[in-house]
Formats: structure tokens, C-alpha cells, sequence
């Protein structure tokens, strides 16, 4: 599918029926709905990145940019990953599936994390 070719689809979709939140592949390093993203904020709609933490199908650990900021915060890259997320838009629900106590302390650690300006623009 197209880049942005699925802003129209959430057009038509709204066209039919309220939306009220929208399901895609979306992480740090898999950015090809921030257009998608935005028409959510746009719409007040929820966006919920699947795979938020790279999801077996790309390895967030070998992006320098996430690894970089990980290391400045004493986190993870799975934390950074997360913070990424929630300090790109309010319409952002990450949830990210862990099968460990272990992970799910590390996850929820990562909402206290406050990303900083130099952070995000390393993230860019």
C-alpha cells in the first residue's frame, strides 16, 4: 500500500461510519503513517501502533538513534521505543503485549520517562 493512501482509506471509512480509533504498524524506526497519524489527530481518533516495540520484525536494538537515547537515560531500547511513542501525539495508545511481570514493570516504566527536545530531534 501506498504512503498516504490510507488517509483516504480512513476517509471513506469515516464517510460510512464513525472511526474511532485506527489500528496500524507503527514504531521509532517504521514511520510510514505519521500522515495517517496526523488525520487521527485531526479527527480527535485514536492511533494504536501494533508491533509498537519492533514486533520480532525489526529489531529496534540495531537503530543508533533509540540505542543512543537509551544509553543517555539509563533505559532500554524497548523504553525508548515506548516514549517515542507517547511523546508523538496524545492520540498515541501504545500497547505493547509482554508475557513477563519483568517486561510489563519495564513497559510502564517508560511512561515516566520525559523525552527532551535534543532526544526527539535524535529520534527524528
Amino acid at each position: 500500500m501506498l504512503v498516504g493512501q490510507r488517509v483516504g482509506h480512513l476517509t471513506e471509512a469515516r464517510a460510512i461510519a464513525p472511526v474511532a480509533a485506527i489500528q496500524n504498524h507503527f514504531h521509532a524506526a517504521e514511520r510510514d503513517d505519521t500522515d495517517l497519524l496526523a488525520a487521527c489527530e485531526d479527527a480527535s481518533i485514536a492511533f494504536v501502533p501494533f508491533f509498537p516495540l519492533g514486533g520480532g520484525i525489526t529489531d529496534l536494538t540495531g537503530d543508533e538513534r533509540v540505542t543512543e537515547v537509551a544509553a543517555r537515560h539509563g533505559a532500554t531500547v524497548p523504553q525508548i521505543a515506548l516514549a517515542w511513542l507517547l511523546a508523538t501525539s496524545p492520540h498515541t495508545l501504545a500497547i505493547p503485549g509482554t508475557g513477563s511481570l519483568a517486561h510489563l514493570e519495564e513497559n510502564t516504566a517508560a511512561g515516566s520517562i520525559t523525552l527532551t527536545d535534543e532526544d526527539l530531534s535524535v529520534l527524528a
